[in-house]
């Protein structure tokens, strides 16, 4: 068993519910470019490779299946149960839940381990790659103004630039960062 391809393939069944929060599209334009930067990150920086990916696949489901508010913590309790349905070691199971925790920037939680800090970059980074999601976030859920949208996707761009850890994740979202903070003024 491709216990990667499990996460993955559970992860995308509840994006595709009818109940999830915020319908199929965070499976393409968040949880897959995500994944993409934390395995990169985990190439060029070490870690534990396929922690990484289970936790960077888990990172947001408590959002998919119950909304935003706390989804750090509903996300660890839905990890466990679907981990521990698959038999995964129960020593991989607390690291993967240790990322998926610690993922919320926007929490003062403090990431101990290289695979947190990668997740949480990852996570960072992985803004950079929707601009267009950003926005139907700030419109859409948050039901604000395009004026109130502009200012929420610089400023949401601005705290997810400095919460990378990593030169290396500076290095790879750097363009990005500086075309969105021209865009945005």
């Amino acid at each position: 068993m491709d216990i990667v391809l499990e996460i993955k393939n559970f992860v995308e069944e509840e994006c595709k519910k009818p109940t999830s929060k915020y319908g199929y599209s965070p499976f393409t334009s968040h949880f897959t470019p995500m994944v993409a930067c934390a395995e990169k990150l985990a190439d060029e920086l070490g870690g534990d490779k396929e922690i990484i990916s289970i936790a960077a696949w888990l990172h947001d489901i408590g959002s998919i299946i119950y909304g935003r508010k706390d989804h750090h913590i509903t996300g660890v309790e839905i990890a466990e149960k679907k981990l521990k349905e698959l038999d995964y070691p129960e020593e991989k199971i607390e690291l993967v839940k240790d990322c998926i925790r610690h993922h919320r920037g926007s929490q003062d939680y403090t990431q101990e381990t290289l695979e947190e800090q990668i997740i949480v970059d990852a996570d960072a980074m992985s803004a950079f790659d929707s601009i267009a999601g950003n926005f139907c976030a700030a419109f859409v859920y948050e039901k604000k103004t395009e004026a109130e949208a502009k200012e929420a996707v610089r400023e949401k761009f601005k705290r997810k630039w400095k919460q990378l850890h990593f030169d290396k994740s500076k290095e790879l979202v750097k363009a990005k960062y500086e075309a969105a903070m021209l865009l945005l003024g």
